[in-house]
């Protein structure tokens, strides 16, 4: 009678801790991973000026890559496939590193006027709530902060419209577009999204897409740095009507980062 081998088994005690020690160091590299990425940017942040001073000192290939980064950080629900449909090529956006001064609510107008015919920012195309420029920020407080800033270009003949939520219902959006002759709009991803959806904010004219991106609050925290801003920002820069006016040379489109 031959013996036969004895395999020895571990215990199942011992593969729950060695299964749960995996998942510990996996936790703690992603945290690493994240603190690292944090540390990094920590150095661009001037929180006295509200501002990151990195979105302005990267050019159009760069600030694609970040776009990307952030997307992939926030978009965790989402597939390969769906994250990769909210890409944004840098061929599409505008190299806007020549831009000398810090970027603060101050220095918009001057920005704008550097990337545009300042006499066409007083204007507004003669079908109502048809905007040239849409100005794009995160929350409706700062939305209402961007508006006074650009107030100099308001004149009887083009309105500046205020398109957020915060104490502004949609309906009264909706009016506001249909009345007015809009030169330039400021609003947050969802409301805009929204207002075109209904047919009230219409992107025919458009020639400008302004994303408010170096802007960050007390927290440290910016429009690209949370998921409940960041995700619809990408959704809003992807929708279809920009997206094949991004791939036409013939378009007049930018996209600038501010």
């Amino acid at each position: 009678m031959s013996e036969g081998r004895v395999v020895k088994r571990r215990p199942a005690a011992s593969k729950a801790k060695s299964k749960k020690r995996r998942q510990d160091d996996e936790t703690a590299s992603r945290k690493r991973r994240k603190q690292a990425a944090y540390e990094e940017d920590e150095e661009y942040l001037d929180l006295e000026a509200g501002v990151n001073k990195k979105i302005s000192l990267i050019d159009s290939l760069l600030l694609a890559d970040h776009l990307a980064k952030k997307i992939r950080r926030f978009g965790t629900e989402l597939s390969p496939v769906e994250l990769s449909q909210l890409d944004i090529s840098p061929n599409c956006i505008a190299d806007t590193t020549s831009f000398p001064k810090q970027r603060t609510l101050e220095n918009l107008p001057e920005f704008l006027e550097q990337f545009t015919d300042p006499k066409k920012l007083g204007e507004a195309p003669k079908e109502n709530g048809s905007p040239h420029t849409l100005i794009v920020t995160g929350a409706g407080l700062r939305a209402a902060d961007l508006v006074r800033s650009v107030r100099k270009y308001q004149t009887k003949n083009s309105s500046i419209a205020k398109l957020f939520a915060k104490h502004i219902k949609i309906e009264e959006s909706v009016q506001f577009l249909e009345k007015h002759r809009t030169g330039i709009a400021v609003g947050t991803p969802v409301r805009l999204s929204d207002l075109v959806d209904k047919s009230s904010l219409k992107l025919d004219n458009l020639k400008r897409l302004v994303i408010d991106a170096s802007h960050i609050d007390q927290k440290k925290r910016g429009i690209m740095d949370m998921k409940e801003t960041m995700i619809p920002l990408a959704r809003w820069l992807a929708r279809q009507e920009f997206k094949e006016r991004y791939a036409d040379p013939e378009s007049d489109l930018q996209l600038l980062f501010y």
